[in-house]
């Protein structure tokens, strides 16, 4: 942890792992936000979970008595929409594998949704086969999206996290759900999670800060970590979640500081701040 604190002043923070794992908020969730206020930094909670969208996640900070706007909010499922909105016209067709945050996301930007329910049929097509985490996926809606894609659909992922903490430890993610189907096809998706780039730029953007005085909060090292990193910008790995001190010690990614805690966090941030 021999990183200078100095210039510190935005905050990217992922969510899952960092500030909670599953429906249970990790110990000194409500001293970190209370610590951000107090201290002006600006800050985007950014995950790579597409399921919920900006104002679900809010709401769920609001269970745990923490107001947390919107606009301070950036999932995967909104990063990829935009991602796809620069690119696609709206009206463009899209099979969607996903919870209500990623389906939503793309309609909020103008793409048309096809039916999941069933297999789409032999003649179908469509402009996009978006992927996400989904706890409700089935065989059938695979097998439409590897279809889709055979038929010249573009393959898209919103993360590439093959695992994502719960509870119980880890269980499979948004990555897994994309490697079957890209086993199936021989084809790889495009990716705009993190570590993807797209998603770091869309924080940068909100934030508007710059790569010397940002600092991304996370805890995978290939996601979070090497992500910020190939962005410029330095990284905190908190060891809450995914990433356990061992495969620290073992990894090729070094992050700049490493924290046992939201609690050890909180008393780096404050002295980081009296040093701004």
């Amino acid at each position: 942890m021999a990183n200078s604190k100095q210039q510190i002043r935005n905050l990217i923070v992922d969510m899952d792992g960092v500030l909670w794992r599953g429906d249970s908020p990790l110990p000194g969730l409500h001293d970190f936000f209370h610590l951000v206020k107090r201290q002006g930094f600006s800050y985007v909670l950014a995950t790579n979970n597409a399921t919920k969208t900006a104002a679900q996640y809010t709401a769920k900070l609001a269970g745990f008595s923490i107001d947390v706007p919107s606009d301070r909010i950036l999932g995967s499922a909104e990063a990829t929409a935009r991602y796809l909105s620069n690119r696609h016209a709206p009206g463009s067709s899209a099979y969607v594998v996903g919870e209500a945050g990623l389906r939503e996301a793309l309609l909020q930007v103008g793409f048309v949704l096809l039916p999941t329910t069933g297999f789409v049929g032999g003649d179908a097509l469509a402009d996009l086969v978006v992927i996400g985490f989904s706890r409700e996926t089935c065989y059938l809606q695979l097998a439409s999206a590897a279809h889709l894609i055979n038929r010249g659909a573009t393959f898209v992922g919103t993360n590439p996290d093959v695992t994502f903490p719960s509870e119980v430890g880890p269980l499979p993610g948004a990555g897994s759900l994309l490697a079957l189907v890209s086993t199936a096809t021989g084809k790889e998706p495009v990716v705009i999670g993190k570590p993807n780039q797209p998603m770091f730029e869309e924080a940068m953007r909100r934030l508007g800060g710059t790569r010397e005085d940002t600092i991304m909060i996370g805890d995978r090292l290939n996601t979070d970590i090497s992500g910020a990193q190939a962005a410029g910008l330095r990284a905190a790995l908190l060891l809450t979640g995914i990433t356990s001190r061992d495969q620290v010690d073992r990894a090729a990614v070094t992050p700049d500081w490493i924290f046992e805690d939201l609690p050890q966090l909180v008393d780096f941030l404050g002295s980081a701040g009296n040093d701004r």
